[in-house]
């Protein structure tokens, strides 16, 4: 008799213990008993429709041409696009790693506009158009860490964050910079639950913003971004942990104090503002110092976490004298 090993359980299948309580204390107020096993978190009334939309025959999504090639892409082995699309954190549609792209596809991400508020010299609205012709777009082949253990390399297609920056024209006291998604209770099923407090937001120093690595995603493998990747623009910083990307971007505001981010109002213990890759701090409730590449088999074993995610050379500088322990 052959033995197989047992395969990893991430701890991101593991539901946070907060999110789980306040999960059932919904559930029982909505009337619905607390079922013993793994249950899905919610069953959207459009998932028959979306289901069979993904069993049907596959569509082309929009393809961008004149991609520039950026010098700094890693050259790590690409994680495979069914793996990149099918494997998301985005509780807007689902906490499991798997809703995203069913809960999804009936998402409309066109036409779409994104407001520009807060410390600039005079408020503005784009469309996404618009952003896209703001600068050349790039592909940038990053790594991607998350919180909870696994990591993926993606070739993103965007632009400089700088470049929607200078674009909006902050005023001297433009210090951070916030960034609002979409909640739409109509699209979005998980919305409509007290998992977090709706909308998502999240947010970054200015330096950091507008640091040349810092990504403000329109697509990924050459094509216009998926909706469960954050449709139709997201934000990608790859020295951070994954849930500093807010998805679905519309509202970017410009503050002087530091924004609190929903994950930080949720579980100010776990998540902190800055969420740099640090594997000498480890999380509340696992170790971060080690990782596991999505898509690398069942035997592959788990690798060791860099710091910043490998991007130190870059970014080290932006924190020097910043302890990193007690900012998180």
């Amino acid at each position: 008799m052959i033995i197989l090993p047992k395969p990893d359980i991430f701890p991101s299948e593991i539901t946070p213990k907060a999110i789980f309580e306040q999960r059932r204390a919904f559930l029982q107020k909505a009337g619905f008993g607390v079922v013993a096993g793994s249950v899905a978190l919610f069953t959207h009334p459009l998932t028959a429709q979306a289901e069979k939309l993904a069993k049907s025959a596959s569509q082309s999504r929009p393809k961008f041409s004149g991609i520039k090639k950026s010098a700094f892409s890693t050259s790590e082995k690409l994680t495979e696009y069914d793996d990149v699309t099918s494997y998301n954190n985005f509780y807007e549609f689902g906490t499991d790693k798997s809703e995203p792209a069913i809960h999804s596809k009936l998402f409309k991400a066109h036409p779409w506009t994104v407001s520009i508020e807060g410390e600039v010299k005079k408020p503005k609205t784009i469309s996404i158009e618009d952003i896209y012709k703001l600068a050349p777009l790039e592909e940038r082949i990053y790594r991607m860490r998350c919180v909870e253990g696994w990591s993926m390399v993606i070739p993103w297609v965007g632009l400089p964050l700088a470049q929607l920056i200078k674009w909006a024209e902050p005023t001297g006291n433009a210090k951070y910079v916030e960034f609002v998604s979409l909640a739409d209770k109509q699209q979005m099923p998980g919305v409509n639950l007290p998992i977090l407090d709706w909308p998502y937001t999240e947010g970054l120093r200015m330096d950091e913003a507008m640091h040349p690595l810092t990504l403000m995603a329109v697509g990924l493998y050459g094509e216009v971004l998926p909706n469960q990747n954050g449709a139709p623009m997201r934000l990608v910083v790859p020295w951070k942990y994954g849930f500093k990307g807010a998805k679905s971007i519309v509202k970017i505001r410009f503050t002087e104090k530091m924004p609190v981010s929903s994950w930080m109002k949720a579980g100010p213990r776990e998540y902190g503002f800055y969420a740099n890759v640090n594997p000498n701090v480890e999380h509340p409730r696992w170790s971060q110092s080690t990782e596991k590449r999505i898509g690398a088999g069942l035997f592959a074993g788990r690798i060791k976490t860099q710091m910043f995610n490998g991007y130190a050379e870059q970014v080290g500088q932006i924190y020097a004298g910043l302890d990193l322990r007690k900012n998180f």
